[in-house]
C-alpha cells in the first residue's frame, strides 16, 4: 500500500512538472511583495494558479478558477509605460486544457488549427471569445490592465481571457476607468515599487449561456514601497452593476473581502504592508 502511495506521488510530480499552472505560483513569486500571495480563502474549489507567460517570459500571476471560468484575482509590479496598445488579439491558456508542452499563452484559432485541439476541449476549462460575444452590457474586464504595464510584449499577455471578468459596462468606462488611470497614477507617486493585486468576488449569476459567472464586486489593492520598506497601502473595490468605487485603506478592504466570504479572515499582503487609512487624492 505504501508503495502505490509513493508511486501516486511521483506520478502527479511528474505530470506537474510539465506545465506553468502547478500548486503554487513556485514559477512567479516575483509578482507578490516578499513573494507572499493572498492567504488561502480566496481560493476557490478548482483552482489553477497561473504564472502567465508569453514569449518565454513572466508578466504577471493570477489565480484562475476553473469551474466559474473566471481569474479570482491577478498580481503585478505597477509600471506603466509608453509603448503602444497592442493588437487586438485574444489569448486562452493552454495549460488549463489537458496534459501538454505548450507553456505560453496561445489564440483559440492557433490551438486548433495547428495543435489539433477541438473548441469543446478548451471550453471545458476556460471561458472563451464566444462566451464573451454573447455578453450584453458586460466588457472584457482586465484585472492586470494593459494601462498598468510597460512593455508591448507585458501588454499584449494582459489580453487573455484568464485574466478577464464580466465587467459592467458602465463602470468598466467610468469610474472603474478612473481609479484605473487617474487614482493609481497619484497614489503610486513617489513609490520606487507598487506591487498590485486585482480580484473580482464570484457572484450569483451565470452569463453566456451559464457557462461564465458574472462577479458581484471588482476590488484592487496596492502596497506602496519607497526604497525597499514599505510606505503606503490602499485598496478600492466596487459593486459589478454600479458606476461607484469606494476608496479604502488595504485593512478596511480586507474587512470588506472578509464580509464577502463568509467571515474569514482575508490577507492580500505580507503584514509589513500598512492596514490604517491611506491618504487618497
Amino acid at each position: 500500500m505504501l508503495w502505490l502511495l509513493l508511486l501516486q506521488v511521483l506520478a502527479s510530480c511528474l505530470w506537474l512538472g510539465d506545465s506553468e499552472v502547478v500548486t503554487s505560483f513556485e514559477s512567479c513569486p516575483q509578482f507578490f511583495y516578499k513573494e507572499t500571495p493572498p492567504n488561502d480563502v480566496l481560493q476557490p474549489k478548482k483552482p489553477a494558479w497561473i504564472c502567465q507567460r508569453y514569449k518565454n517570459s513572466y508578466h504577471f500571476a493570477t489565480l484562475y478558477d476553473r469551474e466559474r471560468k473566471i481569474p479570482v484575482y491577478s498580481a503585478y509590479i505597477y509600471k506603466p509605460g509608453t509603448a503602444k496598445r497592442p493588437h487586438k488579439w485574444w489569448y486562452v491558456e493552454p495549460q488549463l486544457i489537458s496534459k501538454n508542452n505548450l507553456k505560453d499563452m496561445e489564440r483559440e484559432t492557433v490551438l486548433i488549427d495547428e495543435h489539433k485541439f477541438t473548441l469543446d476541449q478548451i471550453k471545458d476549462s476556460q471561458a472563451v471569445l464566444e462566451d464573451y460575444d454573447k455578453m450584453t452590457g458586460l466588457d472584457r474586464g482586465h484585472l492586470s490592465p494593459c494601462g498598468h504595464l510597460y512593455s508591448k510584449e507585458s501588454k499584449t499577455v494582459t489580453f487573455t481571457l484568464t485574466n478577464i471578468v464580466p465587467q459592467d459596462s458602465i463602470l468598466n468606462n467610468g469610474q472603474w476607468n478612473i481609479y484605473e488611470f487617474k487614482t493609481m497614477a497619484k497614489m503610486s507617486e513617489g513609490c520606487t515599487i507598487t506591487y498590485v493585486i486585482t480580484g473580482a468576488v464570484p457572484g450569483n449569476t451565470n452569463v453566456a449561456e451559464g457557462r461564465v459567472n458574472r462577479p458581484s464586486h471588482i476590488w484592487s489593492a496596492a502596497c506602496c514601497l519607497v526604497g525597499t520598506q514599505p510606505y503606503n497601502a490602499w485598496g478600492a473595490i466596487a459593486e459589478n452593476d454600479k458606476n461607484q468605487v469606494e476608496n479604502l485603506s488595504l485593512g478596511e478592504l480586507e474587512n470588506r473581502l472578509r464580509g464577502l466570504y463568509g467571515g474569514r479572515t482575508v490577507t492580500l499582503f505580507n503584514n509589513a504592508c500598512p492596514r490604517q487609512k491611506a491618504s487618497h487624492p
